[in-house]
């Protein structure tokens, strides 16, 4: 018998209506992700045990409903429903205001603590594997120093216990959280990562979280939860700070390039008039 992959076989009824819906659940699920592409209509029509004309049809369904879209000869693609939560014009607002990164924080803290302490309740062995199976990639990123796979890791690390969960609008709430976070609309998070020890210390709370999901403590996985978030806060905050030192001493360094008070050659103020 063939793989399906996610897709199961469609009922001998065989209609539009049971191809949208199981295409639906996948979605709500979490199992289909936005961006994903679909397998080819001969292929999917072939896992899911249908006419190829009832797939259509399913297929059309799913694109007036706004959770398909197809591109002329390349082929059909989960849409991008998470990127509705917030319009451009709020998104573009936030970004302008710093003041939005720490109540985006604030509000993540307690998403995140309530999604650490369902996780460390409901996680089945295969959220628990997917689990141990970041945290090393994130170890593996940590110690090639390699920035990027680091910060994917992360994302993915809170998106895996976000499906741990077992809660369908924590899931969704969050993955809309981190799309904007990987945007950049609330802070840098390279410049998070970049402070000396910071790395080091994320990592440890991330394995912290990890460790108590997987022991089935619900408490503590709490708790790790919003102390990591804590700790980002702090990091932003100090980010802020450096930038804004950065800026003192670039406008402090042009004003002594411009006829101002200098130094002579052997360290006394001299002046221009």
């Amino acid at each position: 018998m063939p793989d399906t992959g996610p897709f199961a076989r469609i009922s001998p009824m065989k209609t539009a209506d049971e191809v949208v819906q199981q295409i639906e659940l996948l979605l709500l699920d979490g199992v289909l992700r936005d961006g994903d592409k679909l397998p080819g209509e001969r292929e999917l029509a072939q896992m899911l045990d249908v006419s190829r004309p009832i797939l259509r049809q399913a297929l059309k369904e799913l694109e007036a409903r706004r959770l398909l879209v197809s591109h002329h000869g390349g082929g059909t693609y989960v849409a991008d429903i998470i990127g509705e939560v917030f319009s451009q014009p709020l998104m573009d607002l936030i970004g302008r205001h710093s003041r939005a990164a720490l109540d985006y924080l604030e509000y993540r803290r307690e998403l995140e603590g309530l999604t650490a302490e369902l996780a460390a309740k409901r996680a089945t062995a295969t959220d628990r594997a997917l689990l141990e199976r970041i945290v090393a990639d994130m170890r593996e990123a940590h110690e090639r120093g390699n920035f990027d796979d680091e910060l994917h890791a992360d994302v993915e690390f809170h998106s895996a216990i976000g499906e741990a969960a077992h809660n369908l609008i924590l899931l969704h709430t969050l993955r809309a959280c981190y799309k904007l976070l990987n945007r950049g609309i609330f802070f840098n998070r390279q410049a998070v990562f970049a402070f000396a020890d910071y790395r080091e210390k994320l990592l440890g709370q991330h394995v912290a979280i990890c460790d108590a999901i997987l022991a089935g403590r619900p408490d503590d996985a709490k708790a790790a939860a919003q102390d990591h978030i804590d700790f980002v806060i702090g990091a932003v905050r100090e980010s802020e700070r450096a930038g804004e030192w950065d800026r003192v001493s670039r406008l402090r360094m042009l004003s002594r390039g411009t006829g101002h008070d200098t130094q002579d050659g052997k360290g006394r103020m001299t002046s221009d008039g």
